[in-house]
């Protein structure tokens, strides 16, 4: 097998199962694809001007042997999808939440967990200033949190129980997928730019970086839904 298809396989294998299951009854999450198509565009363009700056600083980088060799300017057109694919499978896993539990209460609770993690985040950013990924990462998702609750009327329909709920089975999928593409590797950190502390070979950043990512699309595309 050509080896250079590996990225666009862990990409393929990921979103068959939400796109078949997009079609359930129940959900009919295909019937919210107006919404949802319009809410990644924002955030897959900051993620993409973002890989690109920290690709060619070195915070990371990515192997020739597991990508086609199409790029966005040093970007593999594998990575720009993954801004697609990834959010498809997280807003997936959040509506199904919402459909099969509409009672669930945006509680006092979730956010002070959300608005706890916002804070640790920030003094841990500010604390290693000096890694371009632990710092950038922690703060960019601290100030998000922050614009959620201090912009209350732009960000009225976030419901941060149903986001929390969804983010941490999401959690599971992503790693596996981070994992793939961290053992092969497809994907190669610097470990000067980040903290060191790893999930199996996946670095503890991702799991902020893949939180503010999804935050970013569930707020946009929740907006989009409600704006009449």
């Amino acid at each position: 097998m050509n080896t250079q298809f590996t990225y666009f396989l862990i990409l393929g294998a990921s979103i068959i199962g939400p796109f078949i299951l997009s079609f359930d009854k129940k959900v009919m999450f295909y019937k919210k694809w107006k919404y949802l198509f319009p809410a990644m565009v924002l955030p897959a363009l900051f993620y993409v001007v973002w890989d690109i700056y920290f690709t060619s600083k070195g915070v990371w980088s990515f192997n020739e042997n597991y990508i086609t060799g199409i790029k966005l300017v040093n970007l593999p057109i594998e990575e720009v999808l993954f801004f697609i694919i990834v959010p498809y499978c997280c807003i997936f896993i959040y509506e199904c939440i919402r459909c099969y539990f509409p009672t669930l209460q945006d509680t006092r609770r979730s956010n002070l967990i959300l608005k706890g993690i916002g804070i640790l985040l920030f003094i841990t950013g500010i604390y290693f200033n000096n890694k371009y990924y632990t710092s950038w990462t922690f703060i960019f998702t601290a100030i998000f949190i922050a614009a959620i609750y201090l912009a209350k009327r732009f960000f009225k329909n976030f419901h941060s129980t149903y986001f929390l709920i969804a983010y941490a089975i999401t959690i599971v999928p992503f790693l596996l997928v981070n994992g793939l593409l961290t053992s092969i590797p497809v994907v190669l950190y610097n470990d000067i730019e980040n903290l060191g502390l790893r999930i199996y070979t996946i670095p503890m950043e991702d799991v902020f970086y893949g939180m503010l990512l999804v935050m970013m699309d569930i707020s946009i595309y929740e907006k989009l839904r409600n704006r009449f």
